[in-house]
Order: structure tokens, then sequence, then C-alpha cells
């Protein structure tokens, strides 16, 4: 994987399915890298467990990260991607269903870049996604791959 890709951190079957549709019905054509818990997302950040070996110079140009998610959730993957020096600037963008106000809070008080809630309609769902996916891979300029 050389090009710009996103690391989708979902573990509900449906939602990834939408997620990816959107993504891919945007034109978006980089690769899509999809993890179903917490403790698997902080692996593959950190090349370790399932994913050693993997380069780790390639950082995705965004975490689309669930909050709801088994093993680890989403505020603690949050927590120590901000706390490694490897990943403390990565663009993490909070993608969940949740509407309670702590977990906005707290996502912003992590380090989120954004915070979004799915949309619950379907057509809603699919602008929503592909317009993080368009900006945050096509138009914002991610930090570089090694800490300055």
């Amino acid at each position: 994987m050389t090009q710009p890709f996103i690391l989708l951190v979902e573990d509900n079957p449906d939602d990834e399915e939408l997620t990816l549709l959107s993504l891919r019905r945007n034109n978006l054509g980089h690769d899509i890298v999809v993890v179903r818990d917490g403790v698997e997302a902080l692996e593959f950040m950190s090349g370790e467990g399932q994913y050693a070996g993997r380069n780790t110079e390639l950082m995705p140009a965004v975490i689309l990260l669930d909050l709801k998610l088994p093993k680890l959730d989403g505020l603690g993957v949050l927590k120590r991607l901000r706390a490694d020096l490897r990943t403390r600037r990565q663009p993490v963008v909070v993608l969940t269903s949740s509407s309670q106000d702590a977990d906005v809070i707290a996502s912003y008080q992590l380090g989120a870049n954004s915070y979004v809630r799915k949309p619950v309609e379907f057509s809603s769902f699919m602008d929503a996604v592909g317009s993080l996916g368009l900006y945050w891979v096509l138009i914002n300029t991610p930090p570089p791959a090694r800490p300055a």
C-alpha cells in the first residue's frame, strides 16, 4: 500500500458495508483497511500482533473510528493513539451513532479531529461518509509520517 488509504475501525457489519459502499461510490480509489475492534486498530497502527512486519511508515490519511467497539472502545483507542509519538498527530474522525454529549466532549478532549454522528437515513449516511472521505483523503494535508 503506497497510496493514501483509510483505516476504518468498525465492528458493525451493516455500518461497515455502508461506509465502504459510500467511499467507493465517491470514487475514492484508495485502499480501505477495515479492523473490527480497538485492540486490532492499535495493533495495525503499531505494526504489532497480527500486523507484525507492517510498514508503519505508511499511515492512513484518516482513521474513521467508531466509539462502541469490542475489546477496547473508541475512546480508549483515541487515548492510546494520542499518547504514542508515532500516532499522536494522526487524523482521527469519530464516526459513531452516539448522540451523547459526554462522548462528543470526551472525543475532543482526547484529541479527535472531528466528531460525526452516523445519519440514520441511507442517502444522508452515504453523503456524510462520502464527504468525509473526499475531505480527509483528497483535500486535507496529513502530517508527515515521522514526527519532526
